[in-house]
């Protein structure tokens, strides 16, 4: 593989769009292998082969486990399973979610890059959130080339601007430009100096993704212990420092960003006080309820006591759901960092 022949694109919301644009400027000929992992729901379906087969010439699809490596092919990460690549085939696999999505876009980057070091080329579209950046900062550490739209350009500017800020990126381009751009890198022969040199990070997580068993139970892990645990298996969280990026994984594999994790914590947050605010409005009901009873046999006192119970709760119970209005406020503005608005959509599965 004289050239850069392997194309990872990951994205999210907006990606629908982005990628029909973006594969329709592809030549039948391309001489690179393209793979893509749009975030979309673990039970869903996912027609983007479909869409992107007639947006462009080049053959597009879900591929098998150990199906073969093709020039001029494009293979789409299918619902609930990491699309992975290895050296000449592709691997499908049920591992552990990374930044809460299986498939991730990070996995997929990793593994790439452990496979073909300084022939990848990453790509990083609109999308919310920071899925990729971890992914893309091991394409940038084994010589391949970094490629992200420009967020003014994007829909959704999360994704693109997470790994701008994380990374350091070799073109960041609308997609207008983009095609062209990838078709010029495609051909462009890799430099002597990049050396593909392994990591052992880059590695083990890609092991971790496969549900390799000697991973997770590496003792070395890379990182040091967290105080934090993981919003999936509340395991200890590991965390990981690689230049400005902060990112946590726990034993098993889960993996999050610093920004990812805030907001799965945010979601569990809210899922207790839901939680807290059924209990108390039972017993409510319920202390009312016994206090009626009371009432009607004559003891005052215990009527009394009761009706007291569930002023108490009521009160509690209003603490609680001001909190849960003030959360639901807050999540919903759709305000970026900068002040914009821009409007709330968590996934690219809502446009499939």
């Amino acid at each position: 593989m004289p050239g850069h022949g392997i194309i990872v694109i990951g994205t999210s919301a907006g990606g629908v769009e982005a990628l029909s644009q973006l594969v329709a400027s592809f030549p039948s000929n391309l001489p690179a292998a393209i793979f893509i992992v749009l975030h979309v729901p673990s039970q869903g379906t996912s027609v983007l082969p479909r869409i992107l087969n007639r947006a462009g010439v080049l053959p597009c699809m879900h591929p098998i486990d150990g199906q073969a490596i093709e020039n001029g092919h494009i293979y789409i990460a299918p619902p609930d399973q990491h699309l992975l690549v290895k050296r000449g085939y592709i691997q499908l696999t049920h591992g552990p979610r990374e930044n809460g999505h299986r498939p991730a876009v990070d996995p997929l980057f990793r593994s790439a890059a452990r496979a073909y070091g300084p022939h990848v080329i990453g790509v990083i579209l609109s999308g919310v959130l920071d899925d990729g950046t971890a992914g893309m900062v091991a394409v940038q550490m084994r010589n391949g080339i970094c490629v992200v739209q420009d967020p003014l350009d994007a829909v959704y500017t999360g994704m693109p601007q997470s790994a701008i800020d994380n990374v350091k990126i070799d073109h960041i381009v609308p997609l207008a430009q983009m095609g062209d751009l990838l078709v010029r890198l495609v051909e462009t022969p890799v430099p002597d100096k990049a050396v593909n040199v392994e990591t052992d990070f880059i590695e083990m997580e890609t092991d971790m993704a496969e549900l390799e068993e000697n991973a997770m139970h590496e003792e070395d892990h890379p990182g040091r212990p967290s105080v934090y645990g993981c919003p999936e298996c509340g395991g200890t969280l590991w965390e990981i420092q690689e230049g400005e990026l902060t990112r946590y994984r726990c034993r098993i594999g889960h993996a999050y960003s610093a920004q990812t994790l805030l907001s799965e914590q945010s979601e569990a947050l809210e899922e207790a006080l839901w939680i807290a605010l059924r209990a108390l409005e039972e017993n409510v009901s319920l202390s009312k309820r016994m206090a009626q009873r009371a009432q009607e046999h004559g003891s005052k006192h215990s009527a009394k006591q009761f009706n007291e119970q569930a002023e108490a709760a009521h009160e509690r119970a209003e603490i609680v759901r001001r909190a849960l209005k003030y959360g639901t406020l807050t999540m919903n503005t759709g305000v970026t960092p900068d002040g914009k608005h821009t409007p709330v959509s968590p996934t690219g599965a809502e446009q499939l």
